[in-house]
């Protein structure tokens, strides 16, 4: 139920661009309208994230649950029947809400009801179905590019949607709000909007201005404040919608930024490689879809591990070595030529599907893990919205560096070795924080996390050797 509601829209975020050129012919649009409708639909992801972590303290889950896929279905069809890029775009971006949305209403059931003994085996499965997906979205967006078939995607999009309905309808156990009476967040949700559609909006412009354009730097510099203040408001307020204070420790910080980070560089590599081949090599969008897929084995290998290493210690270590292998993947993909590309792309991709699920779903656990059970929806809905604004801001500026410089080879290489820079800069952060906090892996207790109100991890506060000198 959760995957069939979760992985539709988590294909087409990575499918979409390999059939943008029948999108732009049949819907009659430019590529800064596709654009703009693709950064908006990432946009309403992660705020219909934040706007789910407000209304199931009012809403019984299962009703949330239905009125969200009820929603996505709708939206498809929506999508599925434009004939312009406006109506197109609508469709997309409530997809895109109703997504995010059921991210808090589905997810944590899936990982919270099947005891502590199954929590491994959930979180393995988790991992291979939501980042397994997004990795096969170039290969079913390369079919429907060389073949004609976005609109069939799309209806297939809006039939798994009404199978998930059906299956909702039949399993999902009703529950009482967990508190009925709590007031809407007249602050939260209107930074939560500005904080993702304006930024997104921000960095889809640059495929109309320069860096220097007002309508870019406006946007994204507004948008970020308003994420920043939403962080600092949550962190403040004695009952917030998402759980920042639990979670600004050193566990659950470094999980967390390990997957904004890890997040942002694949999205950004893929795309860049994705470019590279189309334009560069002029490859049919099939042949992309099928030479980035290598990184389903890579995922595979990932969830895999995860699987194992839950239960012990060596989950932080896990999520770093996904670090380690999307940057490793960033610098072969350095060499890449036009006399070698059939060879180093697949590798680059099994480097990178690792990277991705060793580095995503373990640092969004080692957060999850680190609060109370009956907040793991929020804490999602937190670290998704931070991990979106990290992905699809990167890329797009990523793309435009790649796409103005004075060859497109040149371009593609200067922009992989921004990623590897940043990446290479965030790591060591990243790991300064876990030693100066003086965390010492440990197993988590998932029995207790499961049955009660405690933490599975014990996280030390930020800097904590620093404090205690």
């Amino acid at each position: 139920m959760a995957l069939l509601a979760l992985c539709p829209f988590l294909v087409l975020t990575t499918a979409t661009t390999l059939f943008q050129q029948q999108l732009e012919h049949d819907l009659g649009a430019g590529m800064f309208g596709l654009q703009v409708t693709s950064g908006l639909a990432n946009a309403g992801y992660a705020f219909g994230a934040v706007v789910a972590a407000d209304v199931y303290h009012r809403v019984s889950r299962r009703r949330l649950y239905l009125g969200c896929e009820i929603g996505f279905v709708c939206s498809s069809l929506l999508a599925l029947s434009a004939q312009g890029i406006v109506a197109f775009a609508v469709g997309m971006i409530f997809q895109g809400v109703a997504t995010g949305m059921l991210l808090v209403a589905a997810l944590p059931p899936l990982v919270t009801t099947h005891g502590a003994k199954k929590l491994p085996a959930t979180a393995a499965i988790v991992n291979l179905g939501l980042f397994g997906v997004v990795t096969l979205g170039p290969l079913v967006g390369g079919l429907a590019g060389s073949f004609h078939g976005w609109r069939p995607l799309y209806a297939a999009v809006a039939a798994l949607g009404a199978a998930a309905v059906g299956v909702g309808l039949l399993a999902f156990e009703d529950s009482e709000p967990p508190e009925p009476g709590m007031r809407f967040d007249w602050l939260a949700i209107p930074l939560a909007f500005g904080g993702t559609f304006l930024p997104f909006f921000g960095v889809s412009w640059l495929t109309r201005g320069s860096f220097g354009s007002p309508l870019f730097i406006g946007p994204v510099v507004v948008g970020v404040g308003c994420v920043t203040a939403l962080v600092v408001a949550q962190y403040r307020k004695a009952e917030p919608l998402m759980p920042v204070k639990l979670i600004s420790n050193t566990l659950p910080v470094t999980g967390t930024g390990g997957a904004m980070l890890v997040g942002a560089a694949f999205t950004a590599l893929l795309e860049l490689a994705e470019l590279y081949l189309m334009q560069g090599k002029g490859y049919a969008p099939v042949l992309v879809g099928l030479l980035v897929t290598a990184q389903l084995p890579g995922i595979a290998l990932a969830a895999w591990l995860f699987k194992r290493a839950l239960p012990t210690r060596w989950t932080p270590w896990l999520a770093l070595s996904g670090l380690l292998a999307v940057m490793a993947g960033a610098a072969l993909l350095l060499f890449l030529s036009p006399a070698n590309a059939q060879v180093i792309t697949p590798v680059a991709a099994v480097l990178l599907g690792y990277g991705a699920g060793a580095g995503v779903a373990p640092g969004l656990f080692m957060a999850g893990l680190s609060v109370p059970s009956t907040s793991i929806g929020p804490t999602f809905a937190l670290v998704e919205l931070l991990r979106s604004e990290a992905a699809f801001l990167l890329a797009p500026l990523l793309l435009a560096v790649a796409q103005t410089a004075g060859s497109l080879v040149a371009g593609v290489h200067l922009a992989v070795v921004i990623t590897l820079a940043v990446c290479a800069a965030g790591g060591c952060a990243l790991v300064a924080v876990y030693l100066l906090g003086g965390a010492r892996p440990h197993p988590p207790d998932l029995e207790g996390w499961i049955d009660g109100d405690a933490t599975a991890y014990h996280s030390p506060p930020l800097a904590d050797t620093v404090r205690d000198t």
